[in-house]
């Protein structure tokens, strides 16, 4: 481990003001620990060292600097590298699950020390993802509110959206194949969940777990944005997995289709529309984990 490599990739937006404090603890304690840390603010820098760099082939982990989104990036580019994360985001769903602080010298230990957890993997059309994706509403308030984004997006950048939307989305249905069915189960909103977390705390699939090699899909059927609030609303108090307008079933791999396009996100990301084939990588994923994990 002595001398080993830490590169750091680091999100220009959340990694600045007090994100760069932590950077910057980040990098001091790393050599405090006999690592070398190198910083990266642009991806394509970072992928040039990477292919380049014999420093690069005693690497001791990739440090995701941002939120959910730089975290994706790293797990798309560089998926056989050990992951660490310095959570600097909104969200920071994976590092809330995993229980990491935003502390540059908590996450220099957790480095040093270097337990790892295996994690599964989520591809919808060659796109990996760690926490979930969906289809419908909710894909679409990440949609229009990635095309009104300037700067950082904060919880109040969903607001005007999702008003927009209530007043404007039409609700199209979409055919889900599950595994092998013939048969298609008909939604109109789709959740399909890896890691059991999502923003503001909410739970769409509480038997989701990050190691056991499938999908937990959630299937909504609302038709109307009243039937959508009261579902959402079950979803808040826990009680929308006894609904009878929700399907609930776990996958390894699932193939959606609809008559028109219906909007997918990722992780938080636009994804496209429809149609999308999904799958799950087991463990596919080596993420650096607190030692008391």
């Amino acid at each position: 481990m002595q001398n080993s490599t830490v590169a750091i990739l680091r999100n220009p937006t959340s990694g600045s003001g007090a994100g760069r404090i932590q950077i910057l603890r980040l990098v001091h304690h790393l050599r405090q620990q006999n690592l070398r840390p190198r910083l990266f603010s642009k991806r394509e820098r970072l992928r040039t060292w990477m292919d380049s760099n014999p420093q690069s082939r005693d690497l001791r982990a990739i440090v995701a600097a941002g939120g959910d989104g730089t975290v994706a990036e790293i797990l798309n580019r560089y998926p056989d590298a050990p992951l660490a994360i310095l959570p600097l985001g909104t969200e920071n769903l994976l590092a809330r699950y995993l229980k990491i602080p935003r502390c540059g010298a908590f996450v220099s230990r957790m480095i040093t020390a270097g337990q790892l957890q295996h994690v599964d993997v989520g591809e919808i059309n060659g796109r990996r993802f760690a926490l979930m994706a969906s289809l419908g509403f909710d894909a679409a308030v990440v949609h229009q509110t990635d095309g009104m984004r300037r700067g950082t997006i904060s919880k109040l950048s969903y607001l005007l959206p999702i008003l927009h939307l209530l007043r404007n989305y039409t609700y199209p249905e979409f055919r889900v194949y599950i595994d092998d069915d013939e048969v298609p189960v008909v939604a109109r909103q789709a959740m399909l969940v890896n890691i059991p977390r999502y923003a503001l705390g909410i739970k769409f699939a509480r038997s989701a777990a990050v190691d056991d090699a499938l999908l937990d899909l959630r299937l909504f059927q609302h038709r109307t944005p009243f039937q959508m609030m009261c579902d959402f609303y079950k979803v808040l108090a826990g009680t929308h997995e006894q609904g009878r307008n929700i399907t609930c079933r776990t996958a390894r791999s699932i193939r959606i289709e609809a008559d028109s396009p219906v909007p997918v996100q990722v992780d938080g990301d636009p994804a496209g529309t429809t149609p999308v084939e999904v799958m799950i990588h087991a463990q596919a994923c080596r993420v650096l984990v607190p030692p008391t994990a």
